[in-house]
């Protein structure tokens, strides 16, 4: 095999090899990951506290969702002062002190970066809404009403109308999620100085990276025109993708990302894979990647009456295909994000997986082995490598979620849905099922905190935790540990090219990587039976093949038992 001399962390433009992509990034949600102070909330402090877990981990990046200042309407996505922490989460000495820490322990720290909007609280909002001479007034989108109404039909992603009316200057300012979240208005340059200015600044701090929250909306559509309502009178904004975001993010990287060796990963809901080539393109121009979200949701097959609330999840072909189109249509032009979960998102487990007591860890370590052997830098969100499954909150009281519960408001009260039809929802897709505390150990409150937890602790915490698993060698924290460790020890992993095999299977996952003279087969089975390998599959194997990983003991040939991963690694020609 070749060998390449290559020093991590340093970049290879001639092979366009990177640091970050052979990273792996462990996602944070601050509020629910370790509390240090008994007040039920997650802080700096307990995140400095478990830093050296995440380094017998193995990951490399942390990506901690927002820890600045903000009113929280949107846990924390409604930022009041980007250049200071959240009180709950700790003080700005608190902060520099983690980092300082994951930086001596080889961790880099990527912050969420959430520009498209602000909080109402936010200095600049305040300004702006004085008056409509006000020096601020254009860093928002405000307008006039039309026919007595909002100025167009854009509804929220976070339900209702985009617009919200405010009496002091008789005008509507935009909200494309929560009203307390007015969007930036991303075509005045004043705006983009001071955003970059704020980016600049966190960089000279010391950080490594930035994950850009909903980035592909920043560029309004000129005019900001009516879209075609939907079933509940409101209209799809049009904003992804809009006319000018390649161009503020050519301009954002010339005046603050090209400075710093950074990673950079953009939350782009409604990317195209021809976007996908310019937000990520491989010549540095924007981002090193960006998050889509086509294999998580309802997929084309989908049928859905009420968006992402009744969805089902698609069939392995069609799942198949989608997650095979990112991976060769970015192949040499730009890098794949790989992920199951976030913050946003349902306990992988729990939708792709099997989260019954007697599937849950086998299938969570398939999930991940289908994941980690792909082209792209992994995403693992917090708990996922202990696999951890949605809560299945019996009662509404027990959410906290602002998109559930105003989902909750407008399904039940003007769609006809009823209260158990709805909780089933709830308990299947919301996104509280990510956001229930970190699994630490059995003790009380999973270990996570002294007091009493924001939101409730997931009731299998007993079984379910990370003092177990860090000592037994066959959890699922153990394999993913294995999984990171191959992933930084084998270039096939990281760069080879991707093939995928048995595409109409609807049982099983097969692809290849290949790199130089070696090859890896990739083999995952999606049910909960034994599903025989086709033989066209068995025949490409050599008799002298290896198995790299396999998350079952004991090797059945041609079969694949539930659940079962298995990786095989040979010579060709």
């Amino acid at each position: 095999m070749q060998v390449f001399k290559y020093e991590r962390g340093k970049e290879d433009t001639v092979l366009n090899k990177a640091w970050w992509k052979e990273a792996v990034v462990y996602q944070i949600y601050p509020r629910s990951f370790m509390d240090s102070n008994g007040d039920g909330i997650g802080d700096l402090n307990g995140i400095t506290e478990k830093l050296e877990y995440l380094k017998e981990l193995g990951i490399d990046v942390i990506w901690l969702s927002p820890v600045y200042q903000s009113p929280n309407d949107d846990n924390g996505y409604d930022i009041s002062d980007y250049q200071a922490i959240m009180e709950e989460f700790g003080t700005m000495e608190d902060y520099d002190r983690m980092l300082a820490r994951a930086h001596e322990l080889g961790i880099k720290i990527m912050m969420d970066l959430v520009v498209n909007h602000t909080s109402d609280e936010h200095a600049w909002f305040v300004e702006s809404r004085k008056s409509v001479d006000n020096p601020y007034r254009d860093f928002y989108i405000w307008r006039k009403g039309k026919d007595g109404k909002e100025p167009n039909n854009w509804g929220s992603c976070f339900s209702g109308s985009a617009w919200k009316y405010d009496p002091q200057t008789d005008m509507y300012f935009l909200h494309l999620f929560s009203k307390k979240q007015p969007d930036l208005n991303w075509d005045n340059p004043k705006v983009r100085d001071r955003v970059f200015d704020m980016m600049n600044w966190w960089c000279e701090k010391g950080i490594d990276g930035f994950r850009m929250d909903v980035i592909s909306l920043i560029s309004k559509p000129e005019g900001l025109p009516d879209g075609v309502p939907g079933e509940n009178g409101y209209a799809d904004s049009g904003c992804a993708n809009g006319p000018h975001v390649h161009e503020y993010l050519k301009e954002m990287n010339k005046k603050v990302l090209s400075h710093y060796n950074l990673i950079t990963v953009g939350e782009a809901s409604g990317v195209t894979l021809e976007e996908a080539k310019k937000y990520a393109s491989a010549d540095g121009s924007e981002l090193n990647m960006v998050f889509q979200f086509e294999h998580v949701g309802s997929g084309p097959e989908g049928n859905n009456r009420f968006g992402k609330w009744d969805s089902h999840k698609m069939s392995l072909p069609v799942w198949k295909k989608i997650l095979s189109k990112w991976q060769t249509g970015l192949e040499g032009k730009a890098w794949n994000s790989l992920f199951l979960a976030n913050h946003d998102q349902p306990r992988s487990v729990s939708w792709f997986g099997n989260d019954s007591a007697e599937y849950r860890e086998i299938s969570a370590k398939m999930l991940a082995t289908c994941l980690h052997m792909m082209q792209g830098t992994p995403y693992v969100y917090q708990g996922e490598e202990l696999g951890m499954c949605n809560a299945y909150f019996d009662k509404l009281e027990d959410y906290r979620d602002i998109e559930s519960l105003n989902a909750y408001k407008e399904l039940t009260e003007t769609c006809g849905v009823s209260h158990e039809e709805m909780m089933g929802y709830l308990k299947r897709i919301s996104r509280d099922n990510a956001r229930t505390p970190m699994q630490w150990d059995d003790s009380a409150n999973a270990g996570f905190t002294t007091g009493t937890p924001w939101i409730k602790v997931n009731s299998n915490y007993k079984t379910v935790n990370a003092k177990q698993q860090t000592t037994d060698p066959d959890s699922v924290f153990s394999y993913y540990k294995e999984l990171i460790r191959l992933r930084h020890e084998n270039d096939i992993i990281v760069y080879g090219e991707y093939e995928l095999l048995e595409p109409q299977n609807e049982e099983l996952f097969i692809y290849t990587r290949t790199w130089n003279n070696e090859q890896l087969m990739v083999l995952c089975n999606f049910t909960d039976k034994d599903v025989v390998i086709p033989a066209a599959v068995m025949a490409q194997i050599p008799a002298d093949a290896q198995i790299l990983i396999s998350n079952h003991v004991g090797n059945l040939e041609a079969v694949l038992r539930p659940y079962e991963a298995r990786v095989y690694r040979y010579n060709v020609k």
